[in-house]
């Protein structure tokens, strides 16, 4: 049976709220192969964040252990950190995070430059920007797309650089349900194409039920791990 690419043990995390300890992760116990589409839902303030972020490392839990495909992030340095996040993990946010002065094109290259990779980046961005139906649109801005092409960009930019591990934050937060769709549906799709572990948390039941394998949250615990029938 091959390894989880991620696996999460007895992770904590803490916040000092002046004199009060705040618990944001409690003890979360989870792991996931290549391929799951995983949903993550809770209220604001239960978590959902902390757990993308500690997983994603862009926090480090305060108690227990992160690996990705075999390595122990929560140990990390920061350089290795880096390092890791621009060539294993892709993130999509709920506001798109576009630089506005880049081309669609440059915008979806960006991890490739920064990862020293940009003699692959002509073919494959074709190719990701096709996928996601945009790819008579390499040349245009950020302000000249819809809110649903702006985050179709971002998903493409997301796999450039193939990664092993999508974490996707609210991604239809700042959409309406048509395009919200519309992205839920691109995401699990592009799942199941390159075989990536995609993570998505969502105050939304709906975009929850997209995953097959779905995750409540709540005052930082896991309440609930289903497996779901999506349509």
């Amino acid at each position: 049976m091959a390894s989880p690419i991620i696996q999460l043990r007895n992770v904590s995390k803490f916040y000092d709220s002046g004199s009060v300890r705040v618990t944001a992760l409690s003890s979360i116990n989870l792991e996931m192969n290549s391929g799951d589409f995983v949903t993550v839902m809770g209220p604001s303030g239960g978590g959902k964040t902390t757990l993308l972020n500690c997983m994603g490392g862009l926090d480090l839990p305060d108690e227990g252990e992160i690996t990705l495909n075999g390595r122990l992030i929560s140990k990390m340095t920061d350089d290795e950190l880096t390092r890791l996040r621009r060539r294993k993990i892709g993130f999509v946010f709920q506001f798109f995070n576009l630089l506005p002065t880049l081309t669609v094109r440059e915008n979806v290259e960006l991890p490739l430059l920064l990862s020293h990779a940009p003699g692959k980046a002509i073919k494959r961005i074709q190719t990701l920007l096709d996928y996601v139906g945009l790819g008579n649109r390499l040349e245009s801005f950020p302000a000249e797309l819809s809110g649903g092409e702006m985050q179709r960009v971002a998903i493409a930019r997301s796999f450039v650089h193939q990664p092993h591990l999508i974490l996707a934050d609210e991604p239809t937060g700042n959409l309406d349900s048509e395009n919200g769709i519309r992205i839920l549906e691109l995401l699990r799709q592009a799942c199941r194409d390159f075989n990536t572990t995609v993570v998505v948390v969502t105050h939304n039941p709906e975009a929850a039920q997209y995953g097959n394998r779905h995750f409540e949250i709540k005052d930082g615990r896991l309440v609930n791990d289903s497996a779901t029938q999506t349509a």
